[in-house]
């Protein structure tokens, strides 16, 4: 049983990821606030290489979902969960830790969402969704330049229904050496 009083660590043993979403608008504070929590998580050297990417275009959003469940060799399913927001986190190659500092983004995302009342999900295959001449376009219209490799995406949302619980924790998880 889960008896922490602090309000982060409570935010970590709490949040689940939702894969059924309603599609209510997240209100624009709201929106701003699990952004800007994405763009200080830590990075290597403090280079900041991640890049987010804030779609509620419903139209891209969709285009976006029909190019990923094609990876995913599903073309009649939403990975998007019906998720209203997506926010797609690549990260710059060039930096030696890009891969790492776009997990942390990732991460940071979708506890600001679950400290807001919001479910939310980690999507893959943003990278071979952003290897396609296609999500190349999106990148350069954004004048986004160099070489960026898609993380992942972090669909948000009201969620609709109730969150499973937390499995127990395998017994093997950590080891001390003391």
């Amino acid at each position: 049983m889960n008896t922490n009083k602090n309000a982060i660590i409570q935010a970590m043993l709490t949040r689940r990821s939702c894969r059924k979403f309603k599609p209510d608008a997240v209100p624009e504070d709201v929106l701003q606030q699990i952004i800007q929590a994405g763009t200080y998580a830590p990075t290597g050297r403090n280079m900041q290489s991640p890049v987010i990417i804030a779609v509620t275009n419903k139209q891209l959003r969709d285009r976006l979902s029909v190019l990923n469940a094609e990876f995913m060799g599903k073309t009649d399913f939403d990975p998007f969960y019906g998720a209203p927001v997506v926010l797609i986190v690549l990260a710059d190659k060039s930096r030696p830790t890009y891969l790492y500092d776009g997990s942390l983004v990732m991460g940071n995302l979708m506890l600001a969402a679950h400290s807001e009342g919001l479910g939310s999900c980690w999507i893959h295959r943003a990278k071979e969704e952003f290897e396609t001449d296609e999500c190349k376009k999106i990148l350069a219209s954004l004048g986004i330049t160099g070489d960026y490799e898609g993380i992942g995406h972090c669909v948000i949302g009201y969620a609709d229904g109730a969150l499973p619980d937390a499995p127990e924790r395998k017994a093997d998880y950590v080891y001390y050496i003391r």
